[in-house]
């Protein structure tokens, strides 16, 4: 029988996972390095995941939580001495410059302050004075709710020849990603998936795969480079570059089922509507998103509680039962989170959570 918890998980990320995704993870184990089986079952987990990222590109599950993506994404595009432009307007924006500095690149770093999207002139003019690689960017920065509307810049930088790597870890499977104009698409299995923290999903374009292979790779475990084209016909055992998590993808595939048979436009339209409900109550209790207006992410909600924040946390989880989370860094203590996503994007659950809210505050 499958433990149920007591306290109401509303973080963005890890979310709540359901019974039947635990209980998937429980299945018998089939070993991926010998039993030809797991190679029809892998292939079809990846036509699931891309239905989900509704590409047509090559999708890839790396064992690993999300931040492994970006570090993947930089290990194994960026060549020494590489000007990669990165858009920040928030922590991960400005954080995909480090591992671009790591694995050799040079960075240059459009930023915009953390309650802004970008111009897209600017980015235009931008680009025009650099040669720039690639680019980085962040759909929604999870830290302060603030989703990208970011399309037109996504063609600028298309057209300009750039490679544009997207960190989509927060907003895949809650909202539409504009995948087609992406060349690599980064998502992870403990945001809006409800799914257990442990893998890294991308699309990698064919543009972004020559720019890999191009690419002198310096690294095993964080290239992307052996994971093109592995061995799924079935006629043996997968040969995969390591022994998969198999567990965490038996419960990768039972969240990506949910999502599918409830429909994505249907998934997308639930979490906005429990978006909006958080946002109204929050404006009933004299609370403002940090998000602006148009830029406010339908997967977490960021209230602006200068300088108690956390205390408000801990009341809630130990007064009512109810965990959210504070923001990080130099937001730490004045914001406080609510993660609408996934599982947790129900308005019942929004609904409880609000009431507790509303409880510490009086």
């Amino acid at each position: 029988m499958v433990e149920e918890r007591d306290e109401l998980l509303m973080t963005p990320g890890p979310t709540e996972l359901l019974p039947d995704v635990r209980e998937a993870m429980g299945r018998p184990l089939v070993n991926p390095d010998v039993e030809a089986e797991f190679a029809d079952y892998y292939r079809s987990l990846l036509d699931k995941l891309a239905t989900v990222y509704d590409t047509d590109d090559e999708t890839v599950i790396l064992a690993g939580e999300g931040i492994l993506g970006l570090e993947a994404s930089a290990a194994s595009l960026v060549e020494d001495g590489d000007d990669v432009l990165c858009l920040a307007n928030g922590i991960y924006g400005e954080g995909f410059a480090d591992f671009v500095e790591m694995h050799g690149g040079d960075p240059t770093i459009h930023a915009t302050d953390f309650d802004a999207g970008f111009d897209p002139e600017a980015v235009k003019a931008a680009v025009e004075d650099g040669d720039f690689a690639a680019a980085t960017l962040v759909h929604c920065e999870t830290p302060t709710g603030v989703l990208n509307d970011f399309e037109e810049v996504l063609q600028i930088l298309q057209d300009a020849g750039v490679l544009t790597v997207v960190d989509a870890v927060s907003s895949l499977g809650g909202t539409a990603v504009p995948v087609e104009h992406i060349d690599v698409c980064l998502g992870a299995s403990q945001k809006c998936f409800s799914s257990p923290p442990g893998l890294t999903t991308l699309s990698v374009s064919d543009r972004a795969w020559e720019k890999v292979e191009a690419t002198e790779q310096d690294s095993f475990y964080t290239s992307l480079e052996p994971w093109r084209d592995p061995d799924l016909s079935g006629d043996g055992p997968a040969f995969l570059p390591y022994t998969h998590a198999v567990s965490n993808l038996y419960a990768l595939e039972a969240s990506l089922d949910r999502l599918l048979d409830e429909g994505l436009e249907s998934v997308h339209d639930r979490h906005e509507a429990a978006a909006e409900r958080c946002r109204e109550r929050g404006r009933d209790l004299g609370l403002e998103p940090f998000a602006p207006e148009g830029l406010r992410s339908p997967t977490v909600t960021a209230f602006e509680i200068e300088g108690s924040a956390t205390e408000i946390r801990d009341r809630l989880e130990a007064d009512h039962g109810v965990v959210v989370a504070t923001s990080l860094g130099d937001f730490e203590d004045d914001l406080l989170r609510v993660g609408h996503m996934g599982y947790g994007a129900q308005v019942e659950r929004v609904e409880r959570t609000m009431d507790a809210l509303e409880s510490v505050l009086n």
